[in-house]
């Protein structure tokens, strides 16, 4: 299979790239990214050599572009999307461009040329927050910032391709990925960095927000399964299982790195800052057979080390990972 891959030297995107790679050796790879501020060639170097990689510089809102890039493809994954929350609440123009109008040219070519599949990277933040219980793929979506907005439109448009054309679209929604090649503006590669220059962390607020983390690989992983197996029109939660309050996870970065709470900095909270995010994932569990694999304590030790062995990746980042609002 010829497949087109849109934002793949991004955090996830990359670590897909490899995945995928690895796993079905006799598949191509057409890699299609903008190469923003958070997309990097480095994060591809190991498979440079590879013939079945191929790798295009563009702009998922440019259509002449996407056309280009999708001929000869039987699928697309689209991974390409601006994700940072507190980027988006200083500005979500770009946001809008890309993860809605982007999005759009891309089914839209995928349906003008009839690939045979289409998958939609999504996140579980649409669905807002919940106190109690946890979202299935019905639940009502009620995004609470522009960022996640704009990855609803995404969302609702590749289910709109299905029930319209009848086109063979699947959405994924998954929970807080970590792992390798994270941008240092993610909280976890951003503790990571901080701590390893001597730099305090910042935490919003009481640091009583939940969020439920799944290791990238692990993510992969259940993507390529909704790629190979996933159903027309359907929607797969993808979630790791790990619920902590950003206070608890701050803390077993700090203990990782051996440093005191005292490294701890107290910030004004995020506007509109989401309380818990939690996933029922029975569905692709129960449909596709999939659970996540790795543990997660373990799955961040191994990441803390990525960072602390890879200074060459992240510490010429550290002037973009800045977000003024």
């Amino acid at each position: 299979m010829k497949l087109l891959v849109t934002g793949g030297c991004g955090f996830i995107g990359s670590n897909f790239v490899k995945y995928y790679l690895q796993k079905h050796p006799s598949d191509e790879i057409v890699n299609l990214d903008k190469l923003t501020y958070a997309g990097r060639l480095e994060n591809l170097k190991e498979i440079e050599g590879n013939p079945n990689y191929s790798f295009i510089r563009g702009d998922i809102c440019n259509r002449e572009v996407v056309k280009k890039a999708i001929q000869d493809c039987e699928a697309v994954i689209n991974f390409a999307a601006e994700s940072h929350v507190d980027r988006s609440i200083a500005d979500a123009t770009q946001f809008i461009k890309t993860d809605v109008l982007g999005a759009f040219n891309i089914l839209e070519e995928a349906r003008k040329q009839e690939l045979k599949k289409s998958l939609m990277i999504s996140t579980d933040e649409i669905y807002g927050h919940v106190l109690e219980g946890s979202f299935k793929e019905t639940s009502t979506l009620k995004p609470r910032n522009p960022y996640s907005a704009s990855k609803a439109g995404a969302d609702l448009l590749a289910q709109s391709f299905f029930a319209t054309y009848g086109m063979n679209v699947v959405v994924t929604r998954s929970s807080n990925n970590f792992g390798p090649y994270q941008f240092p503006e993610k909280v976890i590669p951003l503790f990571v960095t901080n701590l390893l220059q001597g730099k305090k962390v910042p935490l919003y607020g009481d640091g009583t927000n939940v969020r439920d983390w799944l290791y990238v690989l692990d993510n992969c992983e259940a993507i390529d399964l909704c790629l190979q197996k996933g159903k027309a029109g359907e929607v797969y939660n993808i979630g790791g299982g790990n619920e902590l309050q950003n206070i608890e996870l701050t803390k077993l970065v700090l203990k990782e790195l051996s440093k005191g709470e005292e490294m701890i900095e107290r910030v004004k909270d995020r506007p509109g800052h989401d309380l818990r995010y939690s996933l029922d994932c029975s569905k692709i569990e129960k449909e596709l057979g999939w659970k996540p694999k790795h543990d997660f304590k373990k799955a961040l030790h191994e990441t803390i080390l990525w960072y602390k062995q890879n200074e060459w990746w992240w510490k010429p980042l550290l002037r973009e990972a800045v977000v003024k609002r």
